[in-house]
Order: C-alpha cells, then structure tokens, then sequence
C-alpha cells in the first residue's frame, strides 16, 4: 500500500474565541504553538466528515467529532520556564512527586481566561488528554504513554469546575515526565528534551444515568486483524466492543471482538460457559456524584467501575445485550427475557438496529486511503434511549498501525523437532531475528498469579539492567501481560518490559486467558514489532522447559530468572499463516 504524507487538515482549527461549545467553532486552540500528534490526526479526519462521505448513514447514525479545544505547546513551554520545572521534570524523581510539584505550580495567566471562560459556558463531562509532538507520530507507539483526566464538570459553581480543569491540565503535563515516558524515549531513541506537550479538552459523549456517566459502546476498529478465525482474513480488519468508557477495551483489553466482514461470527468459544466467562461483566463511567477520594495525581479520580447490574438498572443493555435462557441453554438476542446478560451487541450487529458495521467498513477504507497504510481507531457511541437511533457516533483518535509485509517461508515441520526452544500457531508479527541472547522467564515451578504485581516490579528493574545495557531478550511469562486484572496474568505495563523483542505468554491449567487486540498494549507490541507467541499448556508445540532450565542463570529472583545464551537464537514468524518459531539451535 502506498505511503501518503500526514499532515494536520489546513483551516480544520480556528482561535478559541470563548464561546466554545455553543457555536459553529467546535475545534478550537489557544496559543501560537504546536498542537500534537493527537490533535493532528483530529484535524485531518474533520476535513473527511465535512466532505461529506458519512451523510449516507444520516439520521440513523450522525458521524461528528465531539467539541474540543487544543492548548497548544506555546503554554507547556510557559508553564515549565515560569514556575521553574525543569529540574523535577528531569529528574527522574518518583511519579508522584512530580505531579504535586507540578500541581502546585501556577498556569500561565493568560491562558487562564480563556479557562475559565470554557467552564462557564460547558457543564457536561470533560476529557483532558494529552497531544504530545511524538505521541501517534508515524511508527511510533506512544499509546497510553501520557495522561488522561475524565473530569464530571458539572459542580454547580463556576470556581469549582475551573479549579478541577486546571488541575487535570497540569496532571497531563506532568505526566510528560513519569517514568512510563522516559522509559519509552529509551526505547525509542529519542529524549525527553525532544517531547513537548498540547492539551486536548474534549466533550465527553454518552449519556448521564443518575450518577453515571457514559457511552453505551466504545469501540476500537483495526484495518488488520492479526488473529482472524473462521473464514476472516486479516486484511478484512478487526473490531473491539465495550459497554461504557473505552478504558475497559483500550486499558484492560475487555471487548466483543469480530471481523467486519462477519459481524454475525463472533469469538470462538467451546462452550456457553466459555462465552459468559469471556463475556464483559464490568464497566467505566465518569462518577458524576461527589468523589469518594481526593486525588489529583490519580488518572482515575473521577471515574468509577460498575457491575452490569448497574447498566441493568440503567436501561443501558437494551440494544447491545442478549440473555441466556438458563431453561434451554439458549442464547436470545436482547434483553426481552430474564437470565444472565451476554454483551455481544447482537442487537446491533445480528438484527441490525443501527447501521453500525456498515458505518465501521466504510470508516476503515476511507481512512486508509487518506492515510496511505493500515490504522487504527477509537470511538464512542451514544445510542437513543428509547428508540436505539438516531445514534451518535464520536470520533475520538486515528493511530497508524505497523504491519509488516516480509515474506517468510515456515514449514510446518519446523514447528516440531530438535533445536525448537517455542512453536505456536498463534503468533504475532511477521519476520526473522536473530540477534536474541538473553531470556527473562516467570520460574514456573514458584509461579502464583496472587504474586503477580510483585513480579510485575521484579520485571521492571530486569528490563531497566537490559536496556541501559542495549541486549534486546526474550521474555516469557504466564496469562495475560499487561493486564489490569492481576488474577488473569502479570499487570506490567508496557514500559516494564518495553527491551523485549520477542514474548511468550502461556496458559497454565488454571490460568486460562484472552487475546485482546484493542488495547494500547497490544498497539505498543506491534508498533514496536515485537514478536508475541501465545502458547496453550496444552498445546502440541509449546515451550521445551527442560532445555531452558539447563541453562546458566546468571541474575534471578524469587520469581525470576535471567539467562544468557552463548549464541544467539533465530526467531521466525510468518504473519501470513500466524504461526513461529524460536530456535535455539538451527542457523538461517
């Protein structure tokens, strides 16, 4: 596919003029600056709903990007000089301690009108996201790298709303500086001198249900689906659905995954008790009563995760759930009977109530052909309460997505025999590497899941010795990494394994897990071309433990092992057929 240059729509901003929200001008700026990645990619997708091209899905869904605002890096660059941060910021002091020192710093007082201005005017709830000059640029991850503050905004007075944006501001911007980021500019190559930080100040779309705020679905759509099962074909693209905020899909990796090409196939499962295990049971919502806590240095301080019971309660599974006959043992699309909930939006996507997949094909071609390669978007969708439609649909960000088209010949027979270290056919990534002599691997012998944040720590300071030392290693752990649910597998963050080059999760019997491919990630691993091998215990490949346990240890932890090889091992992996390989032994 051919490569077109990015670049931010011309004309798609005009200067705040303090009647934001309320006029024509929903997509403003303040300062002379730079407005970031983020907002870069908001700009270039105004242009294509102005063109017209989602008219056609009108008035079942309207097609918009939800008001925003951009403060431009001109005021980051203020806020750092005036209030003299340079040395907390690159300090490398704990997270923590630069948030309150940034917090207690004052913003630029001309910016402050503006501010307040915005808050008089806007009493629904307020996304505060970062829009960094690296953050979504062209092969580069930066997903969930930087802040984001949902605030509710809707104190009765004026004062109040004005001090809680100010503070969510100056929480993204000194999140320019946690250790997340400068641990990615490690892996990137670049520093944190390079990085300068714009602030989108967005409307948040759902509805309000009581104390709750929130979308019915958040939705992550992928042009390339690098787990297709059934018929799909990785080309034919992926979708990622969720009730509520997207954080349970783009955060924790919890989604309704199908093709587009068959949104009536969904996950395979071998049971009904399968689908119900995986199916959503929880979700976000911006917590619209008096919080329970106060504190600012925390991302979540306004949000709350909620049982489906509250969704229930809500109304708000209407059109996006089925029930589970508990008589028959049948699944019926909706909510019209009693019985356990399943969140498979067959409402939508089976009987079709909104044109939603259709809208979703047609997004993912358009934004190809503007963009030149394969992307990646997120978006929310706020449903009529009564009737399903007319629908809202928001447009919320557009990431590029790497994909690589090396042609890489693997025999079937290669995946069984001596020399083998792994094997799967369930592989990530497209290639060959041979450059690997070092591995970290969770001991299976002393693995716990109930240990799994202490291994997550144990984790970072093995791949901080790894990378400060520039030896790329292979990484192998048990459940899913990165989730947030430490009771399905090791809750590390990207930036705490971010030296791996290649990883290996396994199931164990007792620690099943899913394959999520909305979350940020899992958009960091492919960015990053990181080979990733999902690897079932029962599996007929699997992991030849007794070779590895053979080898010399030369650092380890209660949990931990570090080995280095004599040579180094040759990683292959055809992404065509998503099956590879890790030899120990065997030359190209």
């Amino acid at each position: 596919m051919a490569r077109k240059r990015y670049s931010p729509h011309k004309g798609s901003l005009v200067p705040f003029d303090r009647t934001l929200f309320s006029n024509k001008h929903k997509f403003t700026y303040i300062g002379k600056g730079e407005i970031g990645g983020k907002a870069h990619g908001l700009a270039e997708f105004k242009g294509i709903i102005e063109s017209g091209v989602f008219d056609r899905f009108s008035p079942d869904i309207s097609v918009t990007i939800p008001a925003l605002t951009v403060i431009t890096t001109e005021y980051f660059d203020q806020f750092i000089r005036q209030n003299d941060l340079k040395e907390i910021a690159f300090s490398s002091a704990r997270d923590d301690l630069i948030a309150n020192t940034f917090l207690q710093a004052r913003l630029p007082v001309q910016l402050l009108g503006d501010l307040r201005s915005l808050v008089q005017q806007v009493h629904t709830p307020l996304a505060v996201r970062s829009s960094s000059m690296l953050e979504d640029a062209m092969f580069e991850p930066f997903a969930s790298v930087y802040g984001t503050k949902m605030i509710p905004n809707n104190q009765p007075g004026v004062d109040s709303r004005f001090h809680k944006l100010v503070e969510a501001i100056k929480y993204v911007y000194a999140s320019t500086f946690f250790k997340a980021a400068a641990n990615y500019m490690k892996a990137t190559h670049h520093t944190l001198h390079d990085e300068k930080m714009a602030v989108i100040i967005q409307e948040v779309i759902g509805t309000r249900f009581g104390e709750r705020f929130y979308p019915h679905i958040s939705g992550v759509v992928r042009s390339y689906n690098f787990y297709p099962y059934g018929n799909a074909e990785p080309e034919e693209g992926v979708v990622d659905l969720a009730l509520g905020m997207g954080r349970t899909i783009v955060d924790e990796g919890t989604a309704w995954s199908y093709s587009p090409a068959y949104p009536k196939t969904g996950p395979p499962f071998n049971s009904v008790n399968d689908m119900m295990k995986s199916s959503q049971t929880k979700f976000w919502a911006v917590n619209m009563q008096a919080p329970g806590r106060y504190n600012p240095v925390d991302e979540v301080e306004y949000m709350e995760k909620y049982d489906l019971t509250a969704a229930e309660y809500d109304g708000s599974l209407s059109y996006i759930a089925s029930t589970l006959d508990l008589q028959d043992g049948r699944i019926t699309s909706g909510t019209g009977i009693t019985g356990p909930r399943i969140l498979d939006f067959a409402p939508i996507l089976k009987s079709k109530m909104i044109p939603l997949n259709e809208l979703l094909e047609t997004l993912l071609k358009i934004s190809e052909d503007r963009l030149g390669m394969r992307v990646e978007i997120e978006f929310a969708l706020r449903l009529d309460r009564m009737d399903c439609s007319p629908a809202d649909f928001g447009f919320l960000q557009i990431r590029p997505m790497v994909v690589s088209d090396t042609e890489v010949e693997l025999n079937q027979s290669e995946l069984i025999g001596d020399g083998v270290l792994v094997s799967s056919e369930t592989v990530l990534g497209n290639g060959i590497l041979d450059t690997i002599r070092d591995i970290v691997y969770i001991d299976p012998d002393r693995f716990d899941v109930s240990n799994s944040r202490e291994i997550a720590g144990q984790l970072d300071k093995f791949n901080e010795i790894l990378v400060d030392s520039k030896k790329p290693y292979l990484l192998i752990g048990f459940g899913r990494l990165g989730t947030s649910d430490p009771s399905c597998g090791v809750p590390v963050t990207f930036d705490q394994i971010s030296g791996a080059k290649a990883i290996i999760e396994s199931s164990l019997p007792d620690l099943a897990f899913n394959l999520s491919q909305g979350s940020h990630f899992f958009h960091n691993v492919t960015s990053f071309r990181i080979f990733y091998f999902s690897v079932n215990h029962w599996s007929e490949y699997g992991i030849d433990w007794d070779w590895l346990k053979k080898q010399k240890v030369i650092r380890e932890t209660e949990f931990l092992k570090h080995v280095e090889l004599p040579s180094a091992l040759l990683v292959k992996v055809d992404g065509r057929k998503g099956r590879g390989v890790i030899f120990y032994e065997r030359k190209k």
